[in-house]
Formats: structure tokens, sequence, C-alpha cells
């Protein structure tokens, strides 16, 4: 992360490389360490449960947002652009890397279906509407988010890893997918690094903070009463959940805000402190579970 923030304000790389980092993460990494993960899944109530808890608690946090921007009298933009970053999480490209560092490779298979399954397919179709309510974007139609959604590379990479349950593959396929499923965690990193930005105005200091205790604490408390309401407390499927709730924000959420000018140095400054202040807050949950 350091040094994707080097060479951010050093100016080194072109504005696009945030971009092209992260295509090749959606299109390459990411799709071969779905591919070589997945598949160790056993099939048990355990696949489906960080994507229930994901939808819990994103529905939830949301329902925490119109709440707050109704007793603190927020505008239409702020009340928009917490609706997507004080919700999504920043699941695959944070969370991968913590996720192994907490846990270690055994976490990945259930941090993928937490991601897949639960974020992004929020992004897709929440997102999507967020965008339409609260901006003046109106040309996404039902038919563009389920070709979204099914034409995403690690979705469909998701699809075929599920068609692949306790198949082990020949040595050399094995061997192709770790070379590239290793990159996925330093250019992650880098592209986190790049992306980087805290200048805001001290008018938005509250959402900010309100944003930041909604992402990073409240939606891993929703996650931990989600587990015991069910039973699914203390099972690797549930801390994997748990600490993907207190993800920091999504950067993609928070790029597309500021896109459609939903507070765009709000949304940007939610996303850079909270990627910083995740590192402190998912290691002390790390701890207590």
């Amino acid at each position: 992360i350091l040094i994707g923030y080097a060479l951010q304000k050093f100016k080194i790389f072109s504005q696009e490389t945030p971009i092209i980092l992260n295509q090749y993460i959606i299109y390459i990494s990411l799709p071969a360490i779905i591919l070589l993960q997945v598949p160790k899944l056993n099939i048990s109530i355990d696949i489906i449960i960080p994507a229930i808890i994901a939808w819990f608690v994103m529905l939830l946090s949301a329902g925490l947002v119109l709440l707050f921007s109704k007793y603190f009298k927020w505008s239409k933009e702020i009340t928009g652009s917490l609706l997507l970053v004080a919700v999504l999480s920043n699941s695959s490209i944070a969370g991968i890397p913590l996720l192994n560092t907490y846990i270690g490779e055994k976490a990945i298979p259930y941090v993928i279906i937490y991601d897949q399954l639960g974020t992004f397919i929020a992004l897709a179709t929440y997102g999507t509407l967020i965008t339409a309510l609260y901006s003046n974007n109106k040309g996404t139609t039902p038919r563009i988010i389920v070709q979204k959604v099914i034409t995403f590379p690690p979705f469909m990479s998701l699809i075929v890893a599920f068609c692949f349950l306790g198949v082990e593959f020949p040595p050399l396929l094995t061997s192709i997918l770790k070379d590239f499923s290793y990159t996925l965690i330093p250019v992650a990193l880098v592209a986190v690094g790049l992306q980087l930005k805290f200048k805001m105005p001290k008018s938005d200091l509250q959402p900010l903070s309100i944003a930041l205790l909604i992402k990073l604490i409240i939606g891993p408390i929703i996650a931990y009463f989600v587990a015991v309401l069910f039973g699914w407390q203390h099972t690797l499927a549930s801390d994997v959940s748990i600490l993907e709730a207190g993800m920091s924000p999504m950067i993609t959420a928070g790029a597309i805000a500021a896109m459609v000018g939903l507070a765009p140095r709000l949304s940007t400054a939610i996303v850079g402190y909270g990627i910083v202040v995740s590192f402190l807050t998912t290691y002390v949950i790390s701890r207590i579970l």
C-alpha cells in the first residue's frame, strides 16, 4: 500500500494505472484464485452462510444510513454516497489479503462466496438502484443488470468452480492457477495505495465518522448476531463473514459515487480513511474471534 501511495504522490505511473491493475485482478488473478480455492469446499450449509450474512449486514446497514440521514437531515447526495460506501465492502481486494493473514488460506473459499454471492451481486443490483435513485443516472434496466452479473469474469469463474466441487485439477493446471493467484495480493495492495485519498473539508467529518462507524464496527456486530441467531457462531464460515463485514468500504463503490456526483470528495475520503482504519479494527476483531 505504501509503495502504491508513493507511486501516486510522485506521479510515476499514469492516472489510469489503478484501473488497469483492477482490471488485471478482475480478469486474471481473482478468477484464478476462485478456480483454485472454491472446488476445495465441502458441500454443506457452510457454503451459503457467508452469502446470507453478507445480505443481512448490507440491508441492515443501509437501513441505519437512512435513519442517520433523516436524523441529521443530510442532503440527497450525502445519503446516496453513504448508501454505497458505508454498505458495500472491499471484500476481495482487501478481504483476501487480510483474511489470508488473520486465518490462513483455508478462509479464502468463504471470502470468495461472501464477495461474489454477496458484495458483487449487491454492487450490480442494489448499487445500480441507489445510483439511479440518488443521481441523474437513468440509463440502467433490469436486463443490463442481469447481463453485468452473468458476464462478470469472477462470477463466471465461480459458476465453473461450483461444477468442480471435490475435483482435484491436474498438477500443471493447479500450478498455473497458483502462479496467477499469487499475484492478487501484491497487485491489489499497490492498486489500493494508488487510489488512497485523504483530503476533505471539516463539514464532511460527521458523515465520514458515521460511515466508518457503520462499516467498520456496526457491520461486524450485525454479522455476529446473525450468526448467533442461526446457530452458526464459532465456525470458519461465520468467522470469515464477521471479518468480511468489517472490511473497508469498497473502492469501486466510492469511484461510482464520485463518478455520478454523489458527494465525490466525501466518498473518496471515506474509502481512503476506511482502508487505513480497517487495518486496526479488523485486527481487533480477529483477536476477539
